[in-house]
């Protein structure tokens, strides 16, 4: 597992986080340098150090992280225009936390008729 990382200390409320959706399972939260005009991290509760981990654990809990971002992106109201989801995984994959996050990204924050 995983040593401490600043996710965990979100997850406490130790440091300070913009939350835009909160379940049992996934919290989510704007991040502090976003790429795009929506940009919000979603990480399991049930802490997981890396995407490759995922093939171990529970599918319960990896049914419940992916059903979590797809309702961050709900809430947001992306769904009619379209978002990205981002994982990283390990150092060559540009994954800067060691703990498992999903970037929730795109161009506008609510769907356009």
């Amino acid at each position: 597992m995983a040593d401490e990382t600043i996710f965990d200390k979100i997850l406490r409320r130790e440091i300070p986080a913009q939350v835009v959706y909160e379940d049992d399972d996934v919290l989510a939260f704007r991040d502090v340098n976003p790429q795009a005009p929506v940009h919000v991290l979603v990480i399991p509760k049930k802490k997981v150090g890396r995407f490759a981990e995922l093939k171990s654990a529970p599918l319960r809990d990896a049914g419940a992280f992916f059903a979590g971002v797809a309702r961050v992106a709900h809430e947001l109201r992306l769904e009619q225009n379209g978002y990205r989801v981002v994982l990283n995984n390990g150092r060559d994959g540009q994954q800067t936390v060691e703990y498992l996050h999903a970037r929730v990204r795109a161009k506008t924050l609510f769907a356009t008729h």
